[in-house]
């Protein structure tokens, strides 16, 4: 089976359980953060980092490291362009920018995701990071990604053969 026919299979069953945790366990760094997926009361998908030791940056106070809060961020864009748009394609990040707002704290870090554009081969998203009030967020973020086919050979646009 190809890796896209994996993924679409992958896809298509956690959107028939609506459980997306399955595909999260998919993208080894993720599940090395621990990230869960879950639905919101207005259906939308929400992102959790749990709290884990292995998580911390600074000891001293103690708080999250701010890779962990990127890198949560990051899956959480790419998990929620897998699970909503239509005919999935891997995204492939293409830039990511993260304005840290203030420390997060040890304790759960939640996300909500928007897309605020997405054509044939990009997709343009924000992201947004919250502790325990969705309007203190700890940071925001706005990523960029490729949406590529994997099983389409790679190309050099402009290169002559």
């Amino acid at each position: 089976m190809s890796t896209t026919a994996r993924l679409v299979d992958l896809i298509t069953r956690c959107r028939a359980e609506d459980n997306f945790d399955p595909l999260v366990e998919a993208i080894p760094y993720a599940h090395f953060l621990g990230v869960r997926c879950q639905r919101e009361a207005d259906g939308s998908l929400l992102f959790v980092l749990p709290a884990r030791q292995d998580n911390i940056g600074n000891p001293t106070l103690p708080a999250l490291h701010g890779g962990a809060i990127g890198g949560f961020m990051e899956h959480a864009a790419i998990v929620h362009l897998l699970a909503t748009m239509g005919t999935p394609r891997m995204p492939k990040t293409i830039d990511l920018s993260i304005d840290y707002l203030r420390a997060g704290h040890y304790r759960d870090c939640h996300a909500s995701c928007t897309v605020t554009r997405q054509g044939r081969r990009v997709a343009n998203v924000m992201i947004s990071c919250w502790q325990e009030n969705r309007d203190e967020p700890i940071a925001h973020a706005r990523a960029h990604f490729l949406l590529a086919d994997p099983d389409a050979p790679a190309t050099v646009e402009g290169a002559r053969g």
